[in-house]
C-alpha cells in the first residue's frame, strides 16, 4: 500500500474513532431577570431588602440532545433541580428561585450533564 494511502486510512480511522467534541457552557450567571432570552444584569450578591428572587442563566453550545440540569444548593443541601432537554446547537435556559428572608448566605447552582457531571458552577451571596 502506498505511504500516502496508509496515512489517509490511518487518519480516517482516528477521526472516526475519536470521541465527538464535548459541548460547553459558554455563559453561566446569576441575574435579577431575563428579558428576550438574555440576562438583564449579572450579579454576585443581592440584598434581601431589595430582592426576594434570583435567576440563573446558562448558554449551552453543542449540547443538543443532552439533558442539562440546574441544581440549586444552599448549606450543602439541594433545594431545587430543573432539567432541560437541549434542542439546538445554541440553547439558552434559566431557572428562578424565590428566596425566603431566613435563607441568607451563599447559594450555588451546578449545571449538570446527563451523567451528573458538573459542566459549570456559580455561587452568589444572598445578604
Amino acid at each position: 500500500m502506498r505511504p500516502i494511502r496508509k496515512f489517509l486510512l490511518a487518519s480516517l480511522a482516528l477521526f472516526i474513532c475519536a470521541p465527538a467534541s464535548a459541548g460547553e457552557v459558554s455563559r453561566a450567571m446569576f441575574t435579577v431577570g431575563v428579558d428576550n432570552r438574555e440576562p438583564v444584569l449579572q450579579v454576585d450578591s443581592i440584598n434581601s431588602e431589595s430582592y426576594n428572587s434570583i435567576s440563573f442563566f446558562t448558554e449551552l453550545n453543542d449540547l443538543a440532545g443532552h439533558n442539562v440540569t440546574h441544581q440549586w444548593t444552599y448549606n450543602d443541601k439541594v433545594m431545587f433541580e430543573k432539567t432541560f432537554e437541549v434542542k439546538g446547537p445554541r440553547w439558552r435556559v434559566w431557572t428562578s428561585k424565590t428566596l425566603l428572608p431566613g435563607w441568607t448566605g451563599y447559594w450555588t447552582v451546578n449545571v449538570l450533564d446527563d451523567d451528573r457531571t458538573v459542566l459549570a458552577s456559580q455561587t452568589f451571596d444572598y445578604q
